[in-house]
């Protein structure tokens, strides 16, 4: 039996009713009538629950999830997802300069490299909860985390408990790591390459896309965006992708492919914004499309060489609506991250605000941890990735993006520690287009190449 996860409808009732518990509408009476019916609630960890509903269940769970996409939210003034409306509330966003600043090339590598080291260092322990997390590196003498996770001398019983992630222990415990494996966080960075090569900085939603009916394998999409794929297939055209039956829309998907939109406009937070809002909106709301156009923005700041990690985490700051959730929860990481020594104590404080109502892969919680993140290790690399995945949640995506700020602070590979950068064997693995096997100094080059274009 095939249970394609993400998009089987009972399954994403659930999701919904968080979700509208989230951002402001009232959905008491859809919730009775899920229940009522025997819906149940979403799965947790996994993307498919294991049995199919039955053929009435599934016909109730899609006239819902259309009930629900109608219910009005009471955070729609203060949280809106139109450029247009966002930039009207964020009266501090920098204004443009008058000449682009080209980034170093090299700090273009250390970037890209540091988005492979924090992400394949996430990948055992994704989907673990904090506890297994930390559990397995203190039995490896690997706490505070400082190195790759590795399976050597972890006892039978604790391994048991909390088993590595299925798909990524072959490929990510440090005694495995032969070359950066596949991942959906490097693969959006290079369609996001691939996406200024083919249409240029004047790319919109609509080629976003199309690039992806052309190269983006739906096996290799998750949540948000595999529902936008569904959507482009049943005739949905964007920005509806984003809303129709996509209760995954205010997840982490379009943060992780800000990065090529912050790398191309260094300098100028307002365009790669701009930039990350039109490839957003594809799969994203609200909060969905502040924690992407926050990521470009601060990477924007970094990849100038001329910012500390606390200026740029204050631009990234300054795109997002003030009266967000999303600028709520970053104000509040970023000032426990300067009030606390210790940064479990950071990390506790954070899980026991958002862990109760919050999914693991939804973007605020997980934003809010990397800004942390890189604010307590003060844009240190070996101190941003390990703080970003010692935290637990989405944590290869987080380790992706705070290792690339930070690679980009570091400017240039050779200051990446040679721990990290060796394993990776300069080597990447994909399914996108023709860039399997590339190496991130070549990355890095076409990656110039495009900040470079008019």
């Amino acid at each position: 039996m095939l249970r394609l996860t993400w998009v089987q409808p009972e399954d994403l009732v659930g999701h919904e009713l968080r979700q509208a518990r989230l951002d402001g509408r009232n959905a008491a009476r859809i919730e009775a009538r899920w229940r009522a019916a025997g819906g149940a609630d979403a799965p947790e960890r996994a993307g498919a629950s294991p049995e199919p509903a039955s053929p009435y269940l599934r016909l109730l769970a899609e006239d819902l999830l259309d009930e629900l996409a109608e219910l009005p939210s009471e955070l729609s003034d203060q949280e809106p997802t139109a450029l247009d409306r966002i930039e009207a509330l964020c009266p501090d966003r920098p204004a443009s300069p008058a000449g682009r600043t080209v980034p170093d090339p090299r700090a273009l590598e250390a970037a890209w490299l540091g988005r492979a080291i924090g992400c394949l260092l996430g990948k055992p322990v994704e989907k673990l909860p904090l506890d297994g997390i930390r559990a397995l590196a203190r039995a490896t003498g690997n706490w505070p985390l400082t190195t790759w996770f590795t399976a050597k001398g972890v006892p039978e019983d604790l391994l048991a408990r909390h088993p590595w992630n299925r798909r990524s222990a072959t490929t990510s415990l440090a005694e495995n790591i032969d070359g950066m494996p596949e991942d959906d966080d490097l693969n959006y960075p290079l369609l996001g390459l691939l996406l200024l090569q083919r249409h240029g900085r004047a790319f919109t939603t609509a080629d976003v896309a199309r690039l992806w009916l052309d190269e983006l394998p739906p096996g290799r999409a998750f949540t948000a965006e595999r529902v936008a794929l569904r959507n482009l297939l049943g005739g949905v055209e964007p920005p509806y992708t984003a809303r129709h039956r996509n209760p995954f829309r205010e997840w982490i998907g379009a943060l992780i492919r800000a990065d090529v939109h912050g790398w191309t406009n260094a300098g100028d937070p307002v365009a790669a914004a701009a930039q990350a809002h039109r490839d957003a909106t594809l799969t994203h709301t609200s909060a969905g499309v502040h924690a992407a156009m926050f990521a470009a923005a601060v990477i924007a700041a970094a990849s100038t060489g001329t910012q500390d990690v606390h200026a740029c985490l204050h631009t990234g700051l300054s795109v997002v609506p003030p009266d967000s959730r999303l600028a709520r929860a970053l104000g509040h990481a970023i000032r426990l991250a300067h009030e606390k020594a210790d940064f479990d104590d950071v990390v506790d404080e954070l899980h026991a605000l958002y862990a109760p109502t919050h999914h693991w892969v939804h973007a605020l919680p997980n934003t809010a941890l990397i800004a942390a993140a890189l604010t307590h290790a003060d844009g240190d690399f070996t101190g941003s990735v390990c703080r970003a995945v010692s935290g637990g949640w989405d944590t290869d995506s987080n380790g992706a993006t705070a290792g690339c700020v930070a690679g980009l602070l570091a400017g240039a590979p050779d200051a990446l520690p040679e721990r990290w950068r060796a394993p990776l064997k300069n080597r990447l693995a994909t399914s996108v287009a023709d860039f399997d096997g590339t190496g991130f100094d070549t990355l890095a080059r076409l990656t110039h190449l495009e900040a470079t274009r008019p």
